[in-house]
C-alpha cells in the first residue's frame, strides 16, 4: 500500500513556523534533526504525532524559494485540516492568534472556515459532515 507521508511547506524561519504549528493548531514537533549543509530536517504532524501526512518545514533557500513562502498553492486554500470539534478548535486556534478569513458556515459537507498560517497560506479548518 502506497500514501503520502509528508507534504513541503516552504517557511522563512524554522523556530517561527514550529511555534505556529505546535502552539497555534496544535500540532506535534515529530522531528527536529540538523543537516549537513545548514538546514534542519523539521517534521510536524497533526493529532498525536503519529499518523496521517506530516509536514516538512523546510526554509527557503534563494530568491526563487522566498517569494513562494506564504504562496505555495496561488492564493488557493491548499491544505486542509479536519477535526472532530470544530467549535472547540476554531475557539482554541482564534485564541492562539490564528487568523480567520471567515466566519464559520455550515456547508452540506461539513462546518468549515478558512484561515490564513503564519505565512499566509490558505487553511480550511473542516469538520466533515459525517462526524459533525
Amino acid at each position: 500500500m502506497s500514501r503520502i507521508a509528508l507534504v513541503t511547506l516552504v517557511v522563512d524561519d524554522y523556530d517561527a513556523a514550529i511555534r505556529f504549528y505546535t502552539e497555534a493548531l496544535g500540532f506535534r514537533l515529530v522531528e527536529d534533526a540538523p543537516r549537513p549543509d545548514g538546514a534542519r530536517w523539521v517534521v510536524v504532524r497533526p493529532g498525536d504525532g503519529q499518523d496521517g501526512v506530516g509536514l516538512l518545514l523546510a526554509r527557503a533557500k534563494g530568491e526563487e524559494q522566498r517569494a513562494r513562502v506564504g504562496d505555495q498553492t496561488g492564493d488557493r486554500v491548499g491544505f486542509f485540516l479536519h477535526t472532530d470539534d470544530f467549535a472547540g478548535d476554531h475557539a482554541r486556534m482564534a485564541a492562539a492568534g490564528v487568523t480567520f478569513l471567515e466566519e464559520p458556515r455550515h456547508e452540506p459537507y461539513g462546518s468549515v472556515a478558512v484561515f490564513q498560517d503564519l505565512h499566509g497560506n490558505r487553511w480550511d479548518l473542516l469538520q466533515p459532515a459525517a462526524t459533525a
